[in-house]
């Protein structure tokens, strides 16, 4: 079976984490902190470094597509375990409507159409991503890596062409929100920076785990980080007031920086992001299902191999597309989702990480995910909703089996009485007139019960 290779799982991080942020995430943020909300980025990008070592620290050492589920049993237990893997794997879907809903937006600023057109982009990717995944990693991980390259040329040349036109007056208000404005716009930036533990489920389809993961990850840190900081800064020194209105960011940049009808081209750029970004979030939960039946987190029927899981988390995104809930809200959901599945990931890498720099490195990005989630405010219950089901069906499944190991015991029993009642019959009496010295070759009656 083709395995990934360093490229190919660079292309796979960078595309869970870039994705729809790079479209998207400038003109929010920058909507409730202005400029400072440069501040947000900068936080976000260095704690990204921590994060994503901690998951590729964890993956290397235990390579298995349960990612961080798998840490978690490990660390805490087979409960702990579903809960995270219930939160991530049900996340998924949820996400993927919202993540789509950007790319629609450019669609429809070029083509029009509004909400059907957002509709039609969103069912037309998830197209796209399920046959690339039906086909296996080998097709999938190709064709990130092709995604990843030519997006990043034309992030360059969007920041390149626009840059010149950057002015220092638009840093002026820097805080018009305030202070406080940096920590909302914190925990808007979260949605653009989930990903990091997608691809632990990944490990084990590396070629070396151990060497590999670590050097795709810190590769993929490095070009996310730069991408995202250059896109921001870019966005806000030229754009200024504008952005936080800007409905496509991206789009303005190239218009300014380059000129003419570029609007169609930041449409496939956005779209061609947000494919990257939902192919490895499914590739990720495909093979997260299919470890969560193996551990019976999940029923097998239904999520037992890579195919089956894919079908579920496919036909729950296609579900939640027609949920009624802003997209700021259903980004709320899922970020709180995520970063729950951040706080106890990174508290089991602190478990089983060896002492030293590592567990270091674990504990701190520990402590930076418990604030992220303070940040993300109420929408975070959800992820405990979801634990809570995962913790009752677990609870459910363990009677179930307990109840099914009970009758199975007390029919051996009866099987066992019934064989000694009928050795006991079938013996001849001693004192009768047939009786005979047993056999010693024989066994003894209760070899025959045992």
């Amino acid at each position: 079976m083709s395995k990934l290779t360093v490229p190919q799982g660079t292309a796979l991080s960078a595309g869970a984490v870039l994705g729809t942020g790079v479209i998207s995430m400038p003109a929010l943020a920058a909507d409730v902190a202005g400029p400072a909300s440069l501040l947000a980025w900068v936080a976000l990008i260095l704690l990204s470094a921590p994060l994503a070592w901690t998951f590729a620290a964890l993956g290397a050492r235990h390579p298995d597509g349960g990612g961080v589920s798998t840490y978690v049993r490990l660390a805490f237990g087979p409960r702990a375990s579903a809960a995270v893997g219930w939160i991530f794997y049900f996340a998924v879907p949820l996400g993927a409507p919202a993540a789509a809903a950007f790319a629609g937006g450019y669609v429809a600023d070029v083509i029009g159409g509004g909400r059907t057109t957002v509709l039609g982009t969103f069912f037309l990717m998830m197209a796209v991503v399920f046959v690339m995944n039906w086909f296996g990693l080998r097709v999938s991980g190709r064709a990130q890596l092709i995604l990843a390259g030519v997006l990043a040329i034309l992030l360059v040349i969007t920041v390149a062409t626009a840059l010149p036109h950057a002015t220092l007056a638009n840093l002026r208000p820097f805080a018009p929100h305030g202070w406080a404005g940096v920590g909302a716009a914190a925990a808007v930036l979260i949605w653009g920076f989930a990903g990091w533990e997608a691809v632990s489920s990944l490990s084990a389809d590396y070629r070396n785990p151990r060497r590999d993961v670590p050097r795709a990850t810190m590769i993929a840190v490095a070009v996310v980080g730069l991408l995202y900081l250059a896109i921001a800064v870019t966005s806000v020194l030229v754009l200024g007031p504008a952005l936080g209105s800007s409905s496509a960011p991206l789009a303005d940049l190239l218009a300014i920086g380059v000129g003419g009808p570029v609007r169609a081209l930041t449409a496939v750029v956005a779209v061609l992001l947000t494919i990257g970004a939902i192919n490895a979030y499914m590739a990720g939960a495909s093979r997260l299902g299919v470890a969560l039946a193996r551990d019976r987190a999940l029923p097998a029927p239904l999520t037992g191999t890579v195919r089956r899981s894919l079908a579920v988390v496919m036909l729950g995104g296609c579900v939640s597309v027609f949920l009624p809930f802003p997209l700021h809200t259903m980004m709320l959901l899922v970020t709180g989702c995520f970063t729950l599945v951040y706080v106890l990931g990174t508290a089991a890498a602190v478990k089983l990480l060896p002492r030293g720099w590592s567990r270091v490195v674990a504990g701190f990005a520990f402590v930076a995910v418990l604030g992220l989630l303070w940040l993300n405010g109420l929408p975070a219950l959800l992820s405990l909703v979801i634990a809570a089901a995962a913790i009752l069906y677990q609870g459910m499944r363990s009677r179930s089996v307990a109840s099914q190991r009970i009758r199975s015991r007390s029919v051996a029993s009866q099987r066992i009485r019934s064989r000694s009642v009928a050795a006991k019959t079938s013996s001849p009496s001693s004192i009768s007139a047939g009786s005979i010295a047993p056999n010693p070759n024989t066994k003894p009656a209760i070899g025959v019960a045992e």
